[in-house]
């Protein structure tokens, strides 16, 4: 059976995330979606289990897939589930550049490959924090994330949550 993760923040998913999977998962027995806080993020939107349950309605209808939280090196996480790959989304040449680097680490550390799958182009600007930015000042991003994770963001800001 092969195993592949598709690691991420995911805060918030954004369709662009979801494409990454969905097509992830037409090439893998199985795709664990690998959720982190990201370190280099001040401060997150959403809780780890927040994002772990928005990313479970979305890929409901997907079969293989799972959502699962992970701590430390992703090739840790990858040993520890029997991952054959990893799988990164490219937006654009920026990302190959960081995404290069770590994926060929993570091939030093544990021997375990990284797949890139190229974002569709109707997504190629999307990022989080992109999204986070825009619905922080009101603005609609109902075109880049999924209806339920919309109304979740508006309802963080109406609070003011994320200042």
């Amino acid at each position: 059976m092969s195993i592949a993760l598709c690691p991420g923040s995911f805060d918030p998913v954004t369709l662009g995330h979801l494409d990454i999977i969905e097509r992830t998962s037409r090439h893998f027995d199985e795709v664990i979606v690998a959720v982190i806080r990201n370190p280099q993020k001040s401060k997150s939107l959403f809780t780890l289990e927040e994002r772990q349950e928005m990313l479970s309605e979305e890929t409901a209808h997907l079969d293989n897939v799972r959502i699962a939280f992970f701590k430390g090196l992703l090739v840790d996480f990858a040993a520890e589930h029997g991952a054959d790959a990893i799988v990164k989304g490219l937006r654009a040449v920026s990302d190959f550049d960081y995404e290069l680097q770590m994926a060929q680490m993570n091939q030093r550390l544990s021997g375990i490959d990284t797949f890139f799958i190229s974002t569709s182009p109707k997504h190629s600007f999307l990022s989080s924090s992109l999204v986070r930015e825009v619905a922080k000042y009101g603005g609609d991003v109902s075109s880049m994330v999924p209806p339920r994770v919309a109304k979740r963001m508006a309802e963080v800001f109406e609070r003011g949550e994320m200042e």
